[in-house]
């Protein structure tokens, strides 16, 4: 999505069309999704926290896993939104490989 407004912002300035580059493009996907994550993070482990969404520990494993009881699970949830999100934001969405990925990791 950001790429067409680069595409467009690079008639007025050249310097846009440093985001042609996949690199710098795949630099810049990393950093949002990490910045996604650890501004979301903590709302989230606090709302999985306040629904009691948490690993239940059987007694016929070891004693030393008991002390994960309640620890929320569905972490993997933030990490793939954040994917999905800064995908959508950096990559060329006009790409029919993209577009698979992405609904694969929605799918996911």
């Amino acid at each position: 999505m950001l790429i067409l407004l680069a595409a467009y912002l690079e008639q007025f300035s050249s310097i846009f069309s440093v985001f042609q580059y996949l690199t710098l493009r795949g630099i810049l996907s990393v950093l949002t999704a990490l910045t996604i994550s650890l501004v979301f993070g903590p709302w989230v482990i606090g709302k999985l926290n306040y629904h009691q969404v948490g690993q239940s520990i059987r007694e016929d494993g070891p004693q030393t896993h008991l002390v994960k009881e309640g620890t929320p699970t569905m972490g993997g949830a933030l990490i793939l939104l954040s994917i999905c999100i800064s995908a959508l934001l950096w990559s060329d969405l006009s790409n029919r490989y993209v577009q698979a990925v992405i609904a694969i990791t929605l799918m996911f």
